[in-house]
Protein backbone atom coordinates (compact mmCIF):
# COMPACT_ATOMS: atom_id res chain seq x y z
CA UNK A 1 0.00 0.00 0.00
CA UNK A 2 1.56 3.35 -0.80
CA UNK A 3 1.72 6.54 1.93
CA UNK A 4 -0.56 7.99 0.28
CA UNK A 5 -3.23 5.47 0.12
CA UNK A 6 -2.93 5.13 3.75
CA UNK A 7 -3.32 8.45 4.60
CA UNK A 8 -6.43 8.44 2.42
CA UNK A 9 -8.13 5.99 5.28
CA UNK A 10 -7.84 8.77 7.31
CA UNK A 11 -9.71 11.46 5.47
CA UNK A 12 -12.26 8.84 4.68
CA UNK A 13 -12.48 7.88 8.17
CA UNK A 14 -12.80 11.76 8.96
CA UNK A 15 -15.38 11.91 6.62
CA UNK A 16 -17.58 9.26 8.47
CA UNK A 17 -17.13 10.71 11.61
CA UNK A 18 -18.07 14.18 11.02
CA UNK A 19 -20.85 13.12 9.20
CA UNK A 20 -22.47 10.60 11.57
CA UNK A 21 -21.63 13.42 14.38
CA UNK A 22 -23.66 16.32 11.81
CA UNK A 23 -26.43 13.43 10.99
CA UNK A 24 -27.48 11.77 14.29
CA UNK A 25 -29.15 15.06 15.36
CA UNK A 26 -31.65 15.68 12.89
CA UNK A 27 -35.18 14.32 13.06
CA UNK A 28 -36.30 12.10 10.83
CA UNK A 29 -36.45 12.90 7.34
CA UNK A 30 -36.96 11.66 3.63
CA UNK A 31 -34.27 12.17 1.08
CA UNK A 32 -34.96 13.90 -2.20
CA UNK A 33 -33.29 13.54 -5.57
CA UNK A 34 -33.19 14.78 -9.11
CA UNK A 35 -31.31 16.55 -11.29
CA UNK A 36 -29.49 19.63 -10.34
CA UNK A 37 -30.13 21.09 -14.06
CA UNK A 38 -33.45 21.79 -13.49
CA UNK A 39 -34.58 25.72 -13.55
CA UNK A 40 -36.80 27.21 -11.38
CA UNK A 41 -39.48 27.80 -13.29
CA UNK A 42 -39.65 24.06 -14.35
CA UNK A 43 -42.96 21.81 -13.40
CA UNK A 44 -40.42 19.56 -11.77
CA UNK A 45 -38.70 22.02 -9.41
CA UNK A 46 -42.24 23.36 -8.00
CA UNK A 47 -43.48 19.93 -7.77
CA UNK A 48 -40.29 18.78 -5.56
CA UNK A 49 -40.61 22.13 -4.00
CA UNK A 50 -44.62 20.85 -2.46
CA UNK A 51 -43.55 17.28 -1.90
CA UNK A 52 -40.76 19.00 0.03
CA UNK A 53 -43.17 21.60 2.29
CA UNK A 54 -46.50 18.69 2.49
CA UNK A 55 -43.82 16.34 4.04
CA UNK A 56 -42.83 18.95 6.63
CA UNK A 57 -46.19 19.58 7.53
CA UNK A 58 -45.79 15.49 8.59
CA UNK A 59 -43.04 16.11 10.79
CA UNK A 60 -40.40 14.86 8.35
CA UNK A 61 -37.44 16.48 7.20
CA UNK A 62 -35.65 16.95 4.17
CA UNK A 63 -32.40 15.52 3.37
CA UNK A 64 -30.88 16.64 -0.56
CA UNK A 65 -27.75 16.31 -2.19
CA UNK A 66 -27.37 20.12 -1.47
CA UNK A 67 -27.24 21.96 -4.58
CA UNK A 68 -29.00 23.95 -7.47
CA UNK A 69 -31.76 22.23 -9.60
CA UNK A 70 -34.55 19.90 -7.69
CA UNK A 71 -32.29 19.71 -4.82
CA UNK A 72 -32.75 23.39 -4.20
CA UNK A 73 -36.51 22.89 -4.46
CA UNK A 74 -36.88 20.24 -2.12
CA UNK A 75 -34.03 22.14 0.67
CA UNK A 76 -36.78 25.51 -0.03
CA UNK A 77 -39.60 23.81 0.55
CA UNK A 78 -38.65 22.50 3.86
CA UNK A 79 -37.86 25.46 4.47
CA UNK A 80 -40.90 27.30 3.61
CA UNK A 81 -42.29 24.43 5.63
CA UNK A 82 -40.60 25.14 8.70
CA UNK A 83 -39.00 21.76 8.61
CA UNK A 84 -35.17 20.70 8.79
CA UNK A 85 -33.17 20.91 5.81
CA UNK A 86 -30.09 19.39 5.25
CA UNK A 87 -27.54 19.46 2.54
CA UNK A 88 -24.91 16.75 1.68
CA UNK A 89 -22.87 18.31 -0.81
CA UNK A 90 -19.89 16.66 -3.12
CA UNK A 91 -17.12 18.62 -3.73
CA UNK A 92 -17.17 18.42 -7.95
CA UNK A 93 -14.49 20.08 -9.96
CA UNK A 94 -17.00 21.90 -12.40
CA UNK A 95 -20.09 22.06 -9.44
CA UNK A 96 -21.39 22.18 -7.14
CA UNK A 97 -22.31 25.52 -4.44
CA UNK A 98 -24.89 24.56 -1.39
CA UNK A 99 -27.76 26.19 -2.48
CA UNK A 100 -28.99 28.54 -0.06
CA UNK A 101 -32.29 26.88 1.77
CA UNK A 102 -29.76 24.72 3.89
CA UNK A 103 -30.20 25.00 7.56
CA UNK A 104 -27.44 26.19 9.00
CA UNK A 105 -24.79 23.46 10.07
CA UNK A 106 -26.96 21.60 8.18
CA UNK A 107 -24.76 21.11 5.00
CA UNK A 108 -21.99 18.73 4.79
CA UNK A 109 -19.60 18.85 2.37
CA UNK A 110 -17.95 15.41 0.80
CA UNK A 111 -15.12 14.15 -0.76
CA UNK A 112 -16.50 11.02 -1.37
CA UNK A 113 -19.25 9.84 -3.23
CA UNK A 114 -19.34 6.53 -1.41
CA UNK A 115 -19.37 8.56 2.19
CA UNK A 116 -22.19 10.45 1.31
CA UNK A 117 -24.09 7.84 -0.19
CA UNK A 118 -24.01 6.29 3.31
CA UNK A 119 -25.77 8.99 5.02
CA UNK A 120 -28.38 9.29 2.37
CA UNK A 121 -29.41 5.71 3.14
CA UNK A 122 -28.68 5.22 7.35
CA UNK A 123 -30.41 8.43 8.00
CA UNK A 124 -33.68 8.36 5.44
CA UNK A 125 -36.88 6.66 6.07
CA UNK A 126 -37.75 7.48 2.90
CA UNK A 127 -36.29 7.60 -0.77
CA UNK A 128 -38.16 9.95 -3.31
CA UNK A 129 -36.84 10.11 -6.83
CA UNK A 130 -37.47 13.03 -9.78
CA UNK A 131 -36.60 12.94 -13.00
CA UNK A 132 -32.50 13.33 -13.18
CA UNK A 133 -29.23 12.21 -14.86
CA UNK A 134 -26.67 9.53 -13.88
CA UNK A 135 -25.98 11.03 -9.96
CA UNK A 136 -29.77 10.36 -9.65
CA UNK A 137 -30.18 7.11 -10.81
CA UNK A 138 -26.73 5.65 -9.19
CA UNK A 139 -28.41 7.26 -5.71
CA UNK A 140 -31.59 5.55 -6.71
CA UNK A 141 -30.29 2.31 -7.78
CA UNK A 142 -27.38 2.10 -4.49
CA UNK A 143 -30.77 1.82 -2.71
CA UNK A 144 -32.65 -1.03 -4.33
CA UNK A 145 -29.27 -3.23 -4.55
CA UNK A 146 -28.89 -2.80 -0.90
CA UNK A 147 -32.56 -3.74 -0.21
CA UNK A 148 -32.55 -6.52 -3.04
CA UNK A 149 -29.67 -8.02 -1.41
CA UNK A 150 -31.29 -7.47 2.38
CA UNK A 151 -28.59 -5.49 3.42
CA UNK A 152 -30.93 -3.06 4.72
CA UNK A 153 -34.07 -2.97 5.68
CA UNK A 154 -37.11 -2.36 3.63
CA UNK A 155 -38.03 1.36 3.09
CA UNK A 156 -40.38 3.44 0.66
CA UNK A 157 -38.99 4.31 -2.77
CA UNK A 158 -41.41 6.71 -4.70
CA UNK A 159 -40.22 7.28 -8.26
CA UNK A 160 -42.24 10.99 -9.07
CA UNK A 161 -42.79 11.15 -13.07
CA UNK A 162 -44.49 8.42 -14.96
CA UNK A 163 -43.38 9.65 -18.66
CA UNK A 164 -39.45 9.89 -17.30
CA UNK A 165 -39.50 6.28 -15.10
CA UNK A 166 -42.40 4.38 -17.15
CA UNK A 167 -39.39 3.24 -19.51
CA UNK A 168 -37.13 1.50 -16.81
CA UNK A 169 -37.34 -2.22 -15.87
CA UNK A 170 -36.50 -2.23 -12.22
CA UNK A 171 -35.58 -5.64 -12.18
CA UNK A 172 -37.31 -9.55 -12.73
CA UNK A 173 -38.03 -9.70 -8.97
CA UNK A 174 -38.62 -5.92 -7.04
CA UNK A 175 -37.58 -6.25 -3.42
CA UNK A 176 -41.34 -4.79 -3.05
CA UNK A 177 -42.68 -7.52 -4.70
CA UNK A 178 -45.29 -5.87 -6.88
CA UNK A 179 -44.48 -7.84 -10.22
CA UNK A 180 -44.42 -11.29 -11.21
CA UNK A 181 -42.61 -10.12 -14.55
CA UNK A 182 -39.67 -12.72 -14.86
CA UNK A 183 -38.29 -11.95 -18.54
CA UNK A 184 -36.08 -9.06 -19.02
CA UNK A 185 -35.36 -6.45 -21.96
CA UNK A 186 -31.65 -7.09 -22.14
CA UNK A 187 -29.65 -10.53 -22.42
CA UNK A 188 -25.97 -11.03 -22.70
CA UNK A 189 -23.60 -12.39 -25.18
CA UNK A 190 -21.01 -14.05 -23.11
CA UNK A 191 -18.95 -14.88 -26.41
CA UNK A 192 -19.10 -11.71 -28.00
CA UNK A 193 -18.38 -10.24 -24.79
CA UNK A 194 -21.22 -7.71 -24.70
CA UNK A 195 -25.04 -6.87 -24.65
CA UNK A 196 -27.24 -7.23 -27.33
CA UNK A 197 -31.16 -6.39 -28.10
CA UNK A 198 -33.51 -9.84 -28.25
CA UNK A 199 -35.49 -10.18 -31.42
CA UNK A 200 -38.00 -7.09 -32.49
CA UNK A 201 -40.88 -9.41 -31.85
CA UNK A 202 -39.56 -10.37 -28.67
CA UNK A 203 -38.44 -6.85 -27.86
CA UNK A 204 -42.17 -5.60 -28.03
CA UNK A 205 -43.34 -8.17 -26.05
CA UNK A 206 -40.99 -7.18 -23.26
CA UNK A 207 -42.01 -2.93 -23.87
CA UNK A 208 -45.18 -4.08 -22.94
CA UNK A 209 -44.34 -6.23 -19.83
CA UNK A 210 -42.26 -3.00 -18.32
CA UNK A 211 -45.06 -0.66 -18.97
CA UNK A 212 -47.42 -3.06 -17.05
CA UNK A 213 -45.09 -2.99 -14.57
CA UNK A 214 -44.64 0.67 -14.30
CA UNK A 215 -47.84 0.83 -13.49
CA UNK A 216 -47.93 -1.63 -10.76
CA UNK A 217 -44.97 0.26 -9.41
CA UNK A 218 -47.04 3.76 -9.68
CA UNK A 219 -50.07 2.75 -8.02
CA UNK A 220 -48.26 0.86 -5.44
CA UNK A 221 -45.62 4.15 -4.80
CA UNK A 222 -48.63 5.66 -4.97
CA UNK A 223 -50.12 4.18 -1.98
CA UNK A 224 -46.78 4.38 -0.47
CA UNK A 225 -46.80 8.25 -0.57
CA UNK A 226 -50.16 8.72 0.37
CA UNK A 227 -49.51 6.46 3.99
CA UNK A 228 -46.03 8.46 4.18
CA UNK A 229 -47.94 11.75 4.22
CA UNK A 230 -51.13 10.60 6.43
CA UNK A 231 -48.77 9.37 9.11
CA UNK A 232 -49.50 11.19 12.28
CA UNK A 233 -45.96 11.72 13.19
CA UNK A 234 -42.79 10.25 12.22
CA UNK A 235 -41.33 7.27 14.03
CA UNK A 236 -38.88 7.74 16.37
CA UNK A 237 -35.40 6.49 15.34
CA UNK A 238 -34.81 4.01 18.09
CA UNK A 239 -37.87 2.69 17.08
CA UNK A 240 -36.93 2.40 13.97
CA UNK A 241 -33.45 1.55 14.22
CA UNK A 242 -34.60 -1.77 16.48
CA UNK A 243 -37.10 -3.04 13.35
CA UNK A 244 -33.88 -2.25 11.20
CA UNK A 245 -32.05 -4.59 13.39
CA UNK A 246 -34.27 -6.89 13.41
CA UNK A 247 -34.81 -7.57 9.85
CA UNK A 248 -31.12 -7.89 9.49
CA UNK A 249 -30.33 -4.37 8.20
CA UNK A 250 -26.59 -3.80 9.97
CA UNK A 251 -26.34 -0.80 7.63
CA UNK A 252 -29.53 0.70 9.27
CA UNK A 253 -28.96 -0.33 12.87
CA UNK A 254 -25.45 0.62 12.79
Amino acid sequence: MKANDSWAIFKIMSEFVEGFEAMQRIRPCVSIFGSARTAPGAPEYKLAEEIAFLLTGHGYGVITGGGPGIMEAANKGAQRGGGTSVGLNIDLPFEQEPNPYIDKEKSINFDYFFVRKVMFIKYSQGFIVLPGGFGTIDELFEALTLIQTQKIARFPIILVGKTYWQGCSIGSSPPWGTSTTTSTPWTWNSSAGGQRRRSRGRHRQVLQQVHAEAELLRSAFNRRLLELLRAARPVPRAAREEASFAEGGPLAAA
